[in-house]
Formats: C-alpha cells, sequence, structure tokens
C-alpha cells in the first residue's frame, strides 16, 4: 500500500461508517414508533421521513458544491476563500431552509398528494412533517459543514458529528415518547433535536479545528459576484443532475408497484443491497473530491493521476468483493429481512440482477467524486441527462417485453450509462 492509498483510506473509511450511520436516525424511529400499538404510526414516519429523504437529497448539492470548491482553494492554499467558502454555502443553505419553513404548508400537501398515504396515515405523517421541518436550518447548515470538512480532508469530524447525532436521537425519542408520552410527537421532536445537536457540535468542531483561518475574513468579500456566479453555476448542475437522479429512482419504485406488491416488496429489498453498496463507494468518493480537487486546484496533474488511477484500482477491488459477498450470502440477507413467503420466493428469480449491481455501477460512483472535486458538474448534468434518458427508453420498451426483468435491466443500463458517459467526458475534456 503506497501513501496516495493511505491518503484514499483516511479519508474513505471515515465518510464510510458515517454513511453507514445515516440511516439509523430513520430505523431509530421507525423502530420506537412500532411499538406503539397502531400500524399507522409506522406508515406516518416512513412517509414523513421519504419526505424529507426526498427534499434533502435535491438540496444535497449544498454538500457537494462546496466539497469541491473548498478542497480546490485548499489546493491553491487560498486559505481566505476556504473560510468564505463556509459563509457561502451556510448563508445559502440558511436561505434555503428558511424558504423550506415559509413554504411548508404547500409543501407538505404537495408531498402527500405525491406519495398518497391511506386515510389514518396522512394525519400523522403531517404531524411529523410540521414539526421535523423546523430542523431543516441544522440539517442544511450541517450540508455546508460537511462538505466543507470533506473539502479540507478531513472526514473524521463528520463521522463524529454522525455518530453524536445518532446517540442523541435514541435518547431524546426514548425520553420523549416513553417519559413525556408524546407519541409522533415526541419522534419527531427527538428527530429535531438530534439535527441541532449535530450542528452545534459541527460548530464547535470548527471553532476547535479552525479558529486561525478566520482571522481578518472580511465578509463583505464573501458575496463578491464574479464568486458567486461561480458557486451558483456549480451548484445549479449539481442539482439538475440530482433532479434526474431522484426522477429515475422515484420512477423504479413506481414501475415496480404497478406490478403488485410482491414485486414492490422484492424490488425495496434488492435495492437495500444497491444502497449497501453505493455507502461504501460514496467513501471512495468522497475521497476523490477532497483529494483530486485538492491536487486539481495546486495544478499537479501527476498526483491528481495518481488518485484517478488508486481510485479505480480501489472500486476493482469493491466490485469483486462485493459480488462476491452478494453471490454467497444475497438471499440469507434477504431472509433476514422478511420471511414473507411469496416475496422470498420471487426475490430468487430476480435476486441476480443485485450481483451485477457493483459492476454496473462503480465507474459512476468514482467519477462522482472526481467530478465534483474539480467541479466538472457541467460533464456530471450531462451524464446523468444521458443516462435518464437511457433508462426511461429502456423501461418503455423493455418492461413490455421482459417485465419486473426489464426494470432491472433498464436501472443497470442507466448505472452503466452514467459511468461511460463519465470517462468518454474526462477522456476528452479533463485528461488532454
Amino acid at each position: 500500500m503506497n501513501d496516495r492509498d493511505r491518503q484514499i483510506l483516511g479519508i474513505a473509511l471515515p465518510a464510510i461508517v458515517t454513511n453507514i450511520t445515516v440511516p439509523l436516525l430513520g430505523m431509530v424511529d421507525t423502530a420506537i414508533v412500532g411499538h406503539m400499538g397502531a400500524a399507522a404510526y409506522i406508515g406516518a414516519v416512513a412517509v414523513g421521513s421519504m419526505i424529507f429523504n426526498l427534499v434533502y437529497w435535491v438540496f444535497g448539492f449544498l454538500r457537494m458544491g462546496t466539497s469541491g470548491l473548498t478542497a480546490q482553494a485548499r489546493g491553491r492554499r487560498d486559505l481566505t476563500e476556504v473560510t468564505r467558502l463556509l459563509v457561502r454555502s451556510a448563508s445559502v443553505s440558511m436561505a434555503v431552509a428558511l424558504a423550506l419553513i415559509v413554504l411548508q404548508w404547500p409543501l407538505c400537501e404537495l408531498m402527500l398528494s405525491l406519495l398518497g398515504p391511506t386515510a389514518d396515515v396522512r394525519p400523522l405523517a403531517a404531524t411529523y412533517f410540521y414539526i421535523v421541518v423546523w430542523g431543516a436550518p441544522a440539517s442544511l447548515g450541517l450540508f455546508a459543514l460537511t462538505g466543507w470538512f470533506i473539502g479540507m480532508q478531513n472526514t473524521r469530524l463528520p463521522m463524529l458529528v454522525s455518530i453524536c447525532q445518532n446517540v442523541v436521537n435514541i435518547l431524546a425519542s426514548l425520553l420523549l415518547v416513553y417519559g413525556l408520552d408524546m407519541k409522533i410527537e415526541g419522534v419527531a421532536l427527538g428527530t429535531v433535536v438530534a439535527q441541532y445537536g449535530g450542528v452545534l457540535l459541527g460548530v464547535a468542531l470548527l471553532l476547535r479545528y479552525y479558529r486561525r483561518l478566520w482571522r481578518g475574513i472580511a465578509v463583505r468579500d464573501v458575496f463578491l459576484k464574479s464568486e458567486l456566479v461561480r458557486f451558483f453555476r456549480v451548484n445549479r448542475d449539481i442539482f439538475l443532475r440530482t433532479v434526474f437522479l431522484v426522477a429515475v429512482n422515484f420512477y423504479f419504485t413506481s414501475a415496480g408497484a404497478r406490478q403488485g406488491a410482491v414485486v414492490l416488496a422484492v424490488n425495496t429489498l434488492l435495492l437495500q443491497l444497491y444502497l449497501l453498496f453505493s455507502y461504501v463507494m460514496d467513501g471512495f468518493a468522497y475521497a476523490g473530491e477532497a483529494l483530486g480537487g485538492r491536487y486539481w486546484g495546486a495544478g499537479n496533474r501527476v498526483a491528481f493521476s495518481a488518485v484517478v488511477e488508486r481510485l479505480f484500482r480501489w472500486g476493482a477491488l469493491m466490485v469483486m468483493l462485493f459480488t462476491a459477498v452478494y453471490v454467497a450470502g444475497g438471499m440469507p440477507f434477504l431472509h433476514l429481512l422478511t420471511d414473507e413467503p411469496q416475496v422470498v420466493a420471487a426475490s430468487r428469480e430476480y435476486v441476480w440482477w443485485a450481483y451485477l449491481i457493483p459492476l454496473a455501477g462503480v465507474a459512476a460512483f468514482v467519477w462522482d467524486g472526481i467530478f465534483i472535486g474539480i467541479t466538472q458538474t457541467r460533464g456530471m448534468l450531462q451524464s446523468s441527462l444521458i443516462a435518464a434518458a437511457v433508462f426511461f427508453v429502456s423501461v418503455a420498451v423493455l418492461t413490455r417485453l421482459m417485465g419486473n426483468h426489464g426494470l432491472w435491466l433498464s436501472m443497470l443500463l442507466y448505472l452503466f450509462s452514467r459511468g461511460l458517459v463519465q470517462t468518454i467526458i474526462f477522456c476528452n475534456r479533463v485528461a488532454r
């Protein structure tokens, strides 16, 4: 293992731990409401969590755009711009959070209409939403902080914040629900308390480790027109790219649902294998953001090329590892998630599609990190647009011929197309 590998793992491993702990926030809420005596509570948390997952996913550019720009500024040793970027990103995050709070009623009504929960679930989901929405400043503020930390090549601090956030969520939700008998309100309020606990810890860590960077910063320079234009151009491309990703994933779920409850359940379970791989590969993508952006910003093309090469070597290793694990343990893993006979039986017919996910998706994950680091966001947008077109055309043709097999083939073509287009863009625009 060379120095470049140690740099990559030093960033990737804490990021992987962080990614794996993120779903625990929703799992804790689900486990608590699962003992309230009514299935409607479980449905309400599931619907409410899905709304915020979708909303926050769309605004993920607040993290990704910040990390790439910060890594480049650090590579240029422009520490003044490094600090400005955090203030700039945090300011935009607060503006978006304020908009979500002001527009909470129409947003809630729109999302509930799209998701269509049953009559007993809808009011409980609305209650959950109207409480958790007040955590938007904390959640989006953490996006800015996390992106900045990654750009500074420090993923240990986001890992610490994520772990502490989960601990606070567990303790607060248990106290509010079982100590104060607050039901769904307690679960929602526990989530908000955890969100603000996380952002306060993030700020404390920022001041503890990076206080010296803030001496002499001129706030007026944060909002220079030229820098704002670049900031919003980068984030606009990432935002639109994310919209295409959300559309593909949303349609994949709805297309499966139209084929019946069993197929929907099977697809939901198999997607857990996709998510597991994505959590690990996102860690390596973060390494691409931080190291790729740093060496690109410093103009060190030799070191940049070495990072790209090593990231793809690690990607190839992860493909072999996950494919072997899925082939050997895919069905036992699905048995842990459900004991419904029909779902288990149907899973055997489709599980082999999940075995191909690592091979089809590895290039897209690696390139995403590298492209964010060098702020080649237009290439990310173009690859997502082309891949989404491939997906929707494939779905229209293949599902008629192959049913759910056609849906899964379309998803794999989508993942592969993203990576292929990004490879072509990199070779033609970056590697020259």
